[in-house]
């Protein structure tokens, strides 16, 4: 059995808003109190964090002490790059003054992740892209976005950088919507240190299957990070793990062990009706398990029955693992 380690992104544990409860689901929390939710989840030892910070926490020496003090840690640092401030986007705003506050804000994170010492300096350009046809010009969208990539990337050599790429929201389109169009934006970029984070949720949305994904990404050297999560496809609704995937997500765990992956796996969670700590520990309660099935999984025959391109096989030899057997 793989020993896979966990992280989560801080925002699963702060006041959710969306455009029609916009009071928030929940209590306002502070950094501090959003800290404390994290530090209670079982298994819970790394944390993708924003940029700014949420209230109660305003330095990068003040939150590694309060980390170490959890016993947590940042895997991740991310800018804000997807606010109001930038709402006709961030790399790809018409203004060039929006264009340089955004890559300040990416300089700020850099900052912080090297206080930190965080793994990777994440991209979610979530405002970068269009709503109506006729509404931009796809060509120089693209062209601004590589240009961002390369110019950030290479002032900061030693950093690594990784892109969560999505389909839609908040943009309706957003430029870097999927992991192929994602890996040419980067290959354009020329730029080493730019790598994606494979988001099993945006994956689904983007209408991929997330275990082909994860390995497209992994076979160019372009894995940086795994997140775990779940949606209807229709909508990225950062559901518990495997609360309606449960195939996919049982394939997209082997695909990590067969590319052998060894770093954390985050949650990205938006419990906005349920507890939090409950959420993410029910989804870390359902990762083990499922790791358990697939140390079931006689991996020789399901080699085999994928060699015959065999449906029922394999799908009998999964079944069989979850612990139901199926006839053929």
């Amino acid at each position: 059995m793989s020993a896979l380690t966990f992280g989560a992104g801080i925002w699963a544990f702060g006041q959710i808003v969306d455009r029609y409860a916009t009071d928030g689901y929940g209590p306002a929390r502070t950094m501090t109190e959003m800290l404390d939710l994290a530090a209670s989840v079982d298994g819970l030892a790394c944390l993708d964090i924003n940029v700014p910070f949420a209230d109660g926490i305003s330095k990068a020496s003040e939150l590694a002490g309060a980390l170490a003090e959890r016993g947590l840690r940042a895997r991740a640092i991310t800018p804000h790059l997807y606010t109001r401030e930038f709402v006709k986007g961030a790399f790809t705003n018409p203004d060039p003054a929006v264009r340089r506050r955004a890559a300040e804000r990416v300089h700020e994170a850099v900052a912080v992740a090297r206080e930190l010492g965080a793994d990777y300096v994440k991209f979610w350009p979530g405002q970068d892209g269009f709503d109506l046809p006729g509404q931009a010009d796809y060509a120089r969208l693209w062209e601004l976005t590589v240009a961002a990539l390369r110019e950030l990337a290479s002032a900061h050599p030693d950093v690594q950088f990784a892109i969560e790429y999505k389909a839609k929201e908040p943009r309706v389109r957003i430029t870097l919507a999927d992991a192929a169009r994602t890996l040419l934006a980067i290959d354009e970029s020329g730029q080493p240190n730019v790598g994606i984070v494979m988001d099993f949720g945006h994956s689904l949305l983007a209408g991929e299957t997330p275990a082909e994904a994860v390995q497209l990404v992994h076979r160019r050297g372009k894995l940086v990070s795994v997140e775990l999560n779940d949606n209807w496809r229709g909508w990225d609704d950062d559901l518990p793990v495997a609360s309606v995937h449960l195939f996919e997500t049982i394939e997209y765990l082997l695909a990590v062990r067969r590319i052998g992956w060894s770093e954390p796996v985050l949650l990205d969670q938006f419990p906005f009706r349920e507890d939090p700590v409950r959420a993410l520990s029910q989804s870390i309660q359902t990762i083990r398990a499922l790791e358990e099935v697939c140390d079931r999984i006689d991996l020789d025959a399901l080699r085999d029955a994928q060699e015959r391109q065999d449906a029922l096989a394999a799908q009998a030899l999964l079944w069989s693992a979850i612990g139901m057997a199926r006839a053929t």
